[in-house]
């Protein structure tokens, strides 16, 4: 199985849903970055599970163990190895699944390619998995905030067919965190908490869109042709669990634009370097980071376990109908905000390391 990403900043996500725990080596962040295990696990809290009523109630404090890499505060430039315990896994609420394949789940997928499956909670393909990913992405974070001064910041702007009215180049953490479903725009989100909490009543689930800016990008990342900045990040973004679309810039939006209104003119920045006065292409070019904000949207499916009876077969063949039981994600947006900036972190890192590797000439 892929469970790597990265090509200098590497990172391998180990554990499934239901068994011991999960982790993730971090392999290639330089050595001497101030690193700080409580920056971690306020990344981690913000997508751990029971952390307000619109989530699971799976009760896990989700508390980070550092194994490797670090010592007195710092990175030693070898693998960091982190390790989050699995406290309140319930494999035998799942006993009902052993031979059941769950509607749009990766329950037949699994075990068309592998013969072989983990029916508790899914087990690697559970949204659980991505805690490794949300670990490293904090250490991604301490370092380009250290070496370029960048900040990655998510938020929900749709939960179904709500919309949030968000200025990307304005909104603040504070603003994301002031209400459960982390939209900014509160008039927006009190209806998307509505509209979650009436779905979950119901015994449905909903979908939406999480979008993601990156501040202070430095120009000249990314590696044309086949791993341009926005391909590596669609692909980082396309592996979350349940993510099914991915935007940068102006995205299909621009399909309804012609090239005059699209176009991003250039003026003169500071130091020399050219600025643009829009921001169509997402802050990238031919690949390339060019200096601006970094923007994407994340397009989500509704949750595929829901409290409602469905039609489906046993591995043998024969037609059941199923109601799932247990704890899950009406919506899963809120918790997804963390993993999509955890990714972006992630393609941003490897990137600068390897754009800082082309420098060793003086230009």
């Amino acid at each position: 199985m892929a469970s790597s990403i990265g090509e200098l900043f590497r990172i391998t996500t180990f554990g499934e849903s239901h068994g011991g725990g999960v982790g993730v080596v971090v392999d290639g962040c330089p050595p001497r970055l101030a690193l700080d295990a409580a920056a971690i696990q306020r990344d981690l809290d913000r997508r751990r599970p029971g952390q307000s009523r619109l989530t699971t109630q799976r009760s896990e404090a989700d508390a980070v163990e550092i194994l490797s890499g670090l010592y007195d505060g710092r990175t030693t430039g070898t693998p960091i190895a982190m390790v989050i315990r699995n406290t309140d896994a319930r494999p035998e609420a799942y006993d009902h699944l052993a031979d059941v394949y769950r509607p749009s789940h990766a329950d037949w997928t699994y075990d068309a390619k592998y013969g072989f499956r983990d029916h508790r909670g899914g087990g690697r393909a559970s949204a659980r998995e991505t805690i490794g990913r949300v670990a490293a992405g904090a250490v991604a974070r301490a370092l380009l905030e250290a070496v370029a001064g960048v900040e990655v910041l998510a938020w929900v702007s749709q939960v179904h067919g709500i919309d949030a009215g968000v200025d990307a180049g304005t909104v603040d953490l504070a603003a994301v965190e002031a209400n459960d479903v982390r939209c900014p725009d509160a008039a927006a989100a009190e209806k998307m908490v509505a509209a979650i909490e009436a779905a979950r009543r119901d015994g449905d689930s909903l979908g939406g869109v999480v979008t993601c800016v990156a501040r202070h990008v430095p120009a000249g990342l990314g590696e044309p042709v086949f791993d341009r900045l926005e391909a590596d990040l669609a692909k980082a973004m396309l592996s979350l669990p349940a993510a099914k679309g991915f935007e940068s810039g102006s995205g299909f939006a621009g399909t309804r634009m012609t090239g005059r209104e699209h176009n991003d003119p250039f003026t003169a920045g500071s130091g020399g370097r050219p600025t643009t006065s829009t921001n169509h292409s997402g802050g990238v070019q031919g690949g390339i980071s060019n200096g601006e904000d970094v923007l994407v949207r994340v397009a989500f499916k509704p949750t595929a376990t829901i409290a409602s009876p469905q039609q489906t077969v046993t591995r043998a063949g024969e037609a059941v109908t199923l109601e799932a039981k247990g704890r899950h994600d009406p919506c899963v947006l809120p918790r997804a905000v963390p993993m999509v900036e955890a990714m972006a972190l992630l393609v941003l890192a490897d990137h600068w390391l390897r754009q800082h590797a082309l420098d060793v000439l003086p230009r």
